[in-house]
């Protein structure tokens, strides 16, 4: 008898949490509409507003950002290249991340020097000299050596 009632709570528990854990229509549909604002003259840095208006330090009009993908990554490079999907604190140094659009286009060098490693910006290769060339990132893909599952 007590097992089942252990049952029946745990089963209850579970059901409330899965019920009330999930965000309404109506609020998924308010945070893809949700337009951010930001002043041109970058015054208060990359401060953000939820409304229209106009700049409390220069007084311009605040211009809608565009809502592209972003991610946040530590100004002192504490961990690379690594990003991060929301703002926050690096856990290394402790600095405020900062943003920057998702990178579609990588450069890496023709004679592949320092291997597959690539750059965000156009220049030339530290090693070997050589302009640095543009390619499309892509994502990593893994396969098994010995071919176990085909030519994937």
């Amino acid at each position: 008898m007590n097992s089942f009632k252990i049952l029946i709570i745990a089963v209850l528990t579970n059901l409330s949490i899965t019920v009330f854990a999930q965000d309404t229509p109506m609020q998924i549909i308010k945070m893809e509409v949700m337009n951010t604002y930001s002043c041109p003259m970058k015054c208060e840095g990359d401060k953000t507003y939820d409304k229209p208006g106009k700049c409390p330090i220069c007084g311009m009009a605040l211009r809608e950002k565009v809502n592209q993908e972003v991610v946040y990554s530590c100004p002192m490079k504490c961990e690379g290249d690594k990003t991060y999907d929301k703002p926050g604190k690096c856990p290394t140094c402790g600095m405020a991340l900062k943003e920057k659009a998702k990178q579609e286009t990588v450069y890496s060098c023709p004679m592949k020097c320092e291997g597959d490693k690539t750059y965000d910006k156009p220049g030339k290769c530290p090693t070997c000299g050589m302009a640095l060339k543009e390619k499309a990132k892509q994502e990593t893909v893994y396969s098994c050596p010995m071919k176990c599952e085909g030519s994937k």
